[in-house]
């Protein structure tokens, strides 16, 4: 083997590990909404867990990749420790269809149809399809597929190089020896795993292994030992990527990490056992593709066999390794991590936008009883949910922007828009919560009170007011059109009460049934009262919009309110619900 060969085999392992890279980012954004799908299920049984696992690794072909995705949805409070190990579990059978994808390069037959099984035979055509999708294709979608058939055309050219280069290698006596050396398990397990570890991908790892097995150097006594290794070697993306995370996404990196390892040492133990009592002939034969795929998958099925009934202890082990602080966190950022995959970054921040709604909502609420039961504790409250929300907002916001800046589709690219106009919202609703407190202490500190009349029309408004929040709140959380379309009218009725009860107000000071100080606040508490309804209308708008695809169609529903007869209806039935009083 020449410089020449050498040269050949770093081309080859470049091109492999490039093409590997693209198409697996590739996979992840042309999936996107499946991984949203099946994150959906992430919350169900165990069963459900490894499936999910399992099926997103499939699909992005790397265990790496699924097990950083999963510590950070933990490390953002989405997923708990006990669910995170379940996918963990899945990922790591998942990630053995590459190595069968992969042994198709070993086919051998003088069959034509056999052949056209070969990877060579039909990879250009591939790569053909990919190359037109990209030269002339506008949608994102197809750009995206043409990643994925170009990404796959060119790891599987990687692929044969590396094999060709090698091939030289079995006339070597020093590569002989080497993988004689491997046949001890320990050094075999330690090679495995200091080679993926600096690739970072037990895939490729075992891609370059079922290179090297055209030589007929490797045998399956080298072999299985380095694909154990290769498992424990994978662990270092996670870990590396759960670095300055929570306790918990801390944990599920550990996890991950034990898994591997105590299923290594229970398979190495196994190993050692059956070759000094059976001494199996077929270690000493020289391992193929196919082979080592089988090899590969049967280690991995046979760790999680025997680990997935214990997930239990294994949860109970990480976190006596990583114990709890004495002062629990109150808010979970974002993590960055997950902006490699978009779709599921913004899954994430659905979550934390979800949170923000009930946190902004919760503190207009207790604003609000504020005015009837007045107390320095719930003042409190009101004012540290303000805050929460304004953190709320900084955190989404920020994130949301540096989303936008990467590579989404065009319905992603509308719910982010969309979420950035709505924690705006949520922010300013938490906002009035404050000013609407504000002007319960003031009531309190001067010991204003309000005529029965008043009062009797603020609780009015305070209805339609406490109605049009559960509207919008419903319609977001739920992302439900037909009860965002009810908020409008309600809206409405609010702006209509507004002014009537202006009136009022302006008729009892000539009548000299209410105060002057009292006539402040009272136009203090309608503004901010009417202003929350202003947001809840622009909350809805926003729900409409994006499951329209019309980021224009809230301002075309206000400029023709008139004209839809459902609007009229709800109107005028608000309007009935929502009468003032008689005043007395």
């Amino acid at each position: 083997m020449d410089i020449f060969s050498v040269l050949s085999m770093i081309w080859g392992l470049s091109l492999f590990l490039f093409g590997m890279t693209v198409m697996g980012e590739a996979l992840e954004r042309r999936a996107g909404n499946s991984l949203r799908s099946l994150l959906g299920k992430m919350t169900g049984s165990k069963l459900a867990g490894f499936l999910t696992g399992m099926g997103i690794t499939a699909i992005i072909q790397s265990s790496s990749a699924t097990t950083v995705m999963v510590v950070g949805f933990v490390n953002s409070g989405i997923m708990s420790l006990k669910q995170a190990i379940n996918v963990i579990m899945g990922a790591n059978v998942g990630t053995t269809v590459t190595a069968w994808v992969l042994s198709l390069s070993g086919i051998d037959s003088g069959s034509f149809f056999v052949k056209l099984l070969k990877p060579s035979s039909f990879t250009p055509l591939l790569a053909l399809w990919g190359v037109a999708y990209l030269m002339f294709s506008k949608n994102s979608k197809k750009k995206d597929t043409a990643l994925v058939l170009l990404g796959f055309a060119t790891l599987m050219f990687g692929m044969d190089a590396m094999s060709d280069s090698v091939s030289g290698l079995k006339d070597v006596p020093a590569f002989t020896q080497m993988f004689v050396l491997f046949k001890e398990p320990v050094l075999g397990v330690l090679a495995g795993a200091v080679l993926t570890a600096i690739i970072q991908s037990s895939s490729a790892s075992v891609g370059i292994l079922q290179a090297l097995a055209v030589t007929g150097q490797v045998s399956y006594g080298a072999a299985i030992p380095i694909i154990m290794g290769q498992n424990v070697g994978t662990c270092v993306t996670a870990l590396i990527s759960s670095v300055g995370t929570t306790k918990n996404a801390r944990r599920a990196a550990a996890v991950h990490l034990a898994f591997n390892v105590i299923g290594t040492i229970i398979c190495l133990v196994l190993f050692y056992i059956v070759r000094a009592m059976v001494q199996p002939a077929f270690l000493n034969e020289g391992a193929s593709m196919l082979g080592i795929a089988v090899s590969h998958s049967v280690f991995n099925v046979l760790c999680t066999a025997m680990l997935f009934p214990m997930s239990g202890l294994l949860e109970k082990l990480v976190t006596k390794l990583i114990p709890d602080d004495q002062v629990k966190e109150e808010f979970v950022m974002l993590d960055k991590r997950l902006m490699a995959t978009p779709p599921l970054a913004l899954e994430c921040c659905h979550n934390v936008a979800y949170d923000m709604a009930i946190c902004a909502f919760e503190a207009i609420r207790k604003a609000i009883d504020s005015l009837t039961s007045f107390s320095e504790e719930l003042a409190a409250e009101v004012r540290k949910g303000e805050g929460t929300a304004d953190r709320y907002e900084d955190a989404l916001g920020s994130y949301l922007v540096e989303l936008s800046t990467k590579r989404i589709s065009g319905a992603d690219s509308i719910e982010a828009a969309k979420l950035l106009k709505l924690i705006g919202d949520f922010e300013r609703v938490s906002d009035h919560a404050v000013n609407i407190v504000e002007s319960a202490e003031e009531l309190k500190a001067k010991e204003i009170s309000f005529s029965e009349d008043a009062k009797a029309e603020l609780s009015v408004l305070i209805g339609a007011v406490s109605e049009i929040m559960e509207l919008a709140q419903n319609a977001f959380l739920k992302n439900d059109i037909a009860l965002a379309m009810q908020v409008e009218p309600l809206e409405q009725v609010v702006d209509d009460l507004k002014d009537q009860m202006r009136n009022g107000h302006i008729l009892r000071l000539q009548q000299g049934k209410c105060s002057i100080g009292a006539g402040f606040v009272w136009s203090d508490l309608l503004t901010n009262l009417e202003r929350v309804s202003d947001h809840c209308s622009n909350i809805a708008g926003s729900v409409i919009e994006a499951g329209r695809a019309d980021m224009n169609y809230h301002e075309l529903l206000r400029s023709n309110r008139s004209d839809s007869v459902d609007f009229r209806r709800n109107y005028e039935a608000y309007s009935r619900k929502y009468a003032l009083p008689e005043a007395k």
